[in-house]
């Protein structure tokens, strides 16, 4: 307890194979166990383990006396888990790993994987430790903590690297938190309603980032469509695919690496294409005219980006010049063949698309997510303004009313049938 104590850890999964070793912290602390793997231990008395059975796998060969003992044993403990090396004699010398690695290393890891999932504490953090040496933090690089990949060899050879990743760091916690907004939600799901999905219908959403709004979209329909999201960026993909797996979602959505401005889909592969807040800093044009392509005819094509050229709403008691200049301040950079204006209407209907549905809108947000947009207000500011700024702020907050909301440009079109113009 000392021991783990000096490391901060409160609850610890224990493998052991010798019973001194680990009896008197199971009989005295079982809180602090999250599970006991026992390797073919050479026996096991029938002293109740009490709520620790639960949370209790053993390991056993099917030969000798070990295995004779186990047998005897394992009724006391009818919550533990069983699993038996088939041909297998643990002896007390048994070189167990080296002799059933395989056998030993997936049970653990299922067993592992099921007290993780009953018990774990979800705190929107994960992290991975490697190499020994003085600790070294690395936090993500703005889209995730796999981009730190290619160095981790060379800094774990000299430092214990602690990688935090999560939903709730970097770029990743920035697109969750914007894709659970009701404001930013209320703009997809109005871009979804005018898209009219059909069940079974197919759809492509282009730029995913974290999948957040994939699988937002996996939940809204019950699973009625197969979603395939693709990303340019592996590390977000790796994210993203982890958050599905974690929320139960997998099988609904398929995650593929794929530039936007060359889609690696065939012609007509898809009912329904769409895209939220990627058109802005790519080749407009091309993406544009890719997510045609890859839409069957009579599929529908549907486009969410910022606008910058409409005026953001802050509701904080400044004076109205100050307010001025802040709904003046652009939501977010357009690049020089991005679309981030009221032009995605005609780009559109350049596109050849049919039936074009307009829908410039207005994204609210309150409490942190507001927080988080007004950092750009704050860097275009003065002193004197930050301080007006930040004394409103206090004020608006305390009477309920501080919100900020940030424009939208939004359009849907429908791929003519062969045949039409």
């Amino acid at each position: 307890m000392q021991l783990f104590r000096q490391l901060g850890l409160d609850r610890v999964h224990l493998a052991a194979r010798v019973t001194a070793d680990w009896r008197g912290l199971a009989t005295t602390r079982p809180e602090t166990i999250a599970s006991l793997t026992l390797v073919c231990p050479t026996g096991l008395d029938a002293t109740p383990l009490g709520a620790l059975t639960s949370r209790v796998l053993v390991l056993t060969g099917d030969q000798g006396t070990p295995a004779e003992a186990i047998s005897k044993a394992m009724p006391a403990h009818p919550e533990a888990s069983i699993i038996t090396l088939n041909d297998y004699y643990g002896h007390p010398r048994a070189d167990l790993l080296t002799d059933r690695a395989e056998d030993i290393g997936a049970a653990m890891l299922a067993f592992l994987a099921r007290m993780d999932q009953l018990h774990a504490v979800k705190d929107g953090i994960s992290y991975r430790i490697q190499g020994a040496g003085a600790p070294l933090v690395l936090l993500p690089l703005g889209l995730a903590a796999s981009q730190w990949e290619p160095l981790l060899p060379r800094l774990s050879a000299q430092y214990c690297t602690l990688t935090l990743g999560g939903a709730i760091l970097g770029s990743v916690a920035s697109l969750e938190a914007r894709g659970r907004s009701t404001g930013y939600l209320g703009v997809v799901r109005n871009l979804i309603a005018e898209i009219h999905l059909h069940p079974g219908e197919t759809i492509l959403d282009v730029g995913c980032g974290s999948g957040v709004l994939d699988r937002w979209l996996a939940r809204h329909t019950g699973g009625a469509h197969r979603i395939t999201a693709v990303d340019i960026h592996r590390t977000l993909l790796r994210e993203a695919a982890a958050l599905a797996t974690k929320e139960g979602l997998a099988e609904h959505i398929e995650f593929r690496e794929g530039n936007a401005e060359v889609l690696p889909f065939g012609d007509n592969s898809f009912d329904v294409t769409m895209s939220a807040t990627v058109m802005e800093l790519l080749d407009a044009e091309r993406m544009l005219r890719e997510m045609v392509r890859v839409t069957r005819p009579g599929g529908r094509v549907g486009v969410v980006v910022r606008a910058i050229d409409m005026q953001s709403f802050v509701n904080v008691p400044v004076r109205a010049e100050l307010k001025m200049k802040i709904a003046a301040l652009p939501n977010g950079l357009a690049g020089a063949r991005g679309c981030a204006d009221g032009s995605l209407y005609q780009r559109f209907r350049n596109a050849g698309l049919q039936d074009v549905q307009m829908l410039p809108q207005l994204a609210t947000y309150a409490g942190a997510r507001a927080h988080a947009a007004d950092e750009r207000i704050e860097a275009a500011l003065g002193p004197a303004e930050l301080a007006e700024w930040h004394t409103a702020v206090t004020q608006a907050e305390a009477e309920g009313t501080f919100f900020i909301a940030l424009p939208f440009h939004c359009a849907v079109g429908t791929v003519p049938l062969a045949g039409r113009p």
